[in-house]
C-alpha cells in the first residue's frame, strides 16, 4: 500500500510539473485544416481589384460600348422615331458617300484638325518653356490656373462672346487691328476668316490641357541633363531642340493624341460662331450628325456619318502610335 500511494504521489508530481509546460506549448492545428496558401491570396487580392475596377468597368459598358454597338446597328435601318424601324442594309453607307455635304464636313474637320492641334501644341509648349523658365514660384502659380481657367468653362458660352469679339462692324478684334492701320476683317462672313475664327477660339480654350502636360513633363526632366548640355556648349533653341524636345516627346505624344481627338470631335464653336457657314466652310461632321439626326430625324444615316468618324479617329490614333515608335524617347 505505502508502495502504490508513493507511486500515485510521483505520478501527480510529474502532471503538475507538466501541465504548465503544456499550457505554454502552442497547440497543433489538426492535419486535414485548410492552411493559407499563395494561391488564396492571389484570388483575395484578385477579387477586391475587381471590386474597385467594377463601378468603372460599368460605367465604359454603358456609356461607351453599348452606344457604339447602338451606333453601329442604328446605322444599317432607316428610322425616324415616329414609324418603326426599317432594315436598309449598307444604302444609308452608300447615301453618306454621295452626299457632297458629307464629304465636305470630313474635309473641313481634317483641316481644322491639322491647324488647330498644330497651333495648340506649339503655343502649350512655348508657354511651358516660358513658365518654367526663372520666375518666382506664386507667379508661376498664377499663370498655371490662368492658362487653365478656359478649360473649365462652357465652350458654348465663350463661343458667344467670341461671336460679339470677332464681328466684322463693332467687334473689338478689329478695332484693336484698326489701331494699327489694319482693315476690318471680315472673321464670321467669309470663309477663310470663319475658319480662322473658329480655330482661334477653340486653341484658346483648349491650349491649357496640353499646357499643363507639359510643364509636368519638363518637371520630369533631370536637371542634370541641361546642365550637362550647358556645359558642351547647347543654348537657348538649340538645346531644346537636342535635348527638352527628345525627352519631352512621350509627353507630345499624349498631348497630340488627346487633341487630335478632340479637334475631331469639335461641335460648339463653329456650330454657334458661324452654324457652319458661310455656305459649308466650317461644316464639321459632328455637325452634320447633329442636323442629320435631330433636325432632320434621318437617325440612320446619322449613325452611319458617327461609325466613319469613329473608324477615322481609331485609324489616326493608330497611326500615331504606329510613328511613335521611332520619334517617342523614353528615358
Amino acid at each position: 500500500m505505502t508502495t502504490n500511494s508513493q507511486a500515485n504521489t510521483e505520478a501527480n508530481s510529474q502532471a503538475d510539473t507538466q501541465a504548465p509546460a503544456a499550457r505554454r506549448r502552442p497547440a497543433t492545428p489538426p492535419a486535414d485544416a485548410p492552411r493559407p496558401t499563395a494561391q488564396t491570396s492571389t484570388r483575395s487580392t484578385r477579387l477586391l481589384a475587381a471590386l474597385f475596377l467594377a463601378p468603372t468597368i460599368v460605367g465604359i459598358v454603358i456609356f461607351t460600348v453599348v452606344p457604339i454597338v447602338g451606333s453601329v446597328v442604328l446605322s444599317l435601318f432607316h428610322w425616324n422615331v415616329i414609324d418603326d424601324p426599317s432594315f436598309a442594309g449598307t444604302a444609308n453607307y452608300r447615301e453618306v458617300f454621295a452626299d457632297s455635304t458629307v464629304l465636305v464636313s470630313f474635309r473641313n474637320t481634317l483641316v481644322f484638325m491639322v491647324l488647330a492641334v498644330a497651333l495648340q501644341l506649339l503655343i502649350a509648349l512655348a508657354l511651358a518653356l516660358a513658365v518654367n523658365g526663372r520666375m518666382p514660384m506664386w507667379l508661376r502659380s498664377v499663370f498655371r490656373s490662368a492658362f487653365f481657367f478656359p478649360l473649365v468653362l462652357s465652350a458654348a458660352s465663350i463661343s458667344v462672346v467670341m461671336k460679339y469679339l470677332f464681328n466684322q462692324d463693332f467687334g473689338v478684334v478689329n478695332w484693336l487691328l484698326g489701331l494699327v492701320g489694319i482693315a476690318p476683317v471680315p472673321w464670321l462672313t467669309s470663309e477663310n476668316g470663319a475658319m480662322a475664327a473658329v480655330i482661334l477660339v477653340y486653341v484658346w480654350q483648349q491650349f491649357g490641357f496640353s499646357f499643363l502636360l507639359f510643364v509636368g513633363g519638363l518637371n520630369n526632366i533631370p536637371k542634370e541633363i541641361h546642365e550637362a548640355a550647358s556645359l558642351d556648349g547647347a543654348t537657348g533653341l538649340r538645346k531644346h531642340l537636342a535635348v527638352t524636345l527628345p525627352l519631352l516627346s512621350p509627353t507630345l505624344l499624349v498631348a497630340s493624341v488627346v487633341g487630335i481627338i478632340n479637334a475631331l470631335q469639335v461641335f460648339e464653336q463653329p456650330y454657334v460662331l458661324t452654324n457652319g457657314g458661310p455656305g459649308d466652310s466650317t461644316r464639321t461632321v459632328v455637325m452634320v450628325i447633329y442636323e442629320t439626326a435631330f433636325e432632320q430625324l434621318r437617325f440612320g444615316p446619322a449613325s452611319a456619318v458617327g461609325v466613319l468618324l469613329f473608324v477615322l479617329i481609331m485609324a489616326v490614333t493608330a497611326l500615331q502610335f504606329r510613328l511613335s515608335r521611332r520619334f517617342v524617347h523614353y528615358q
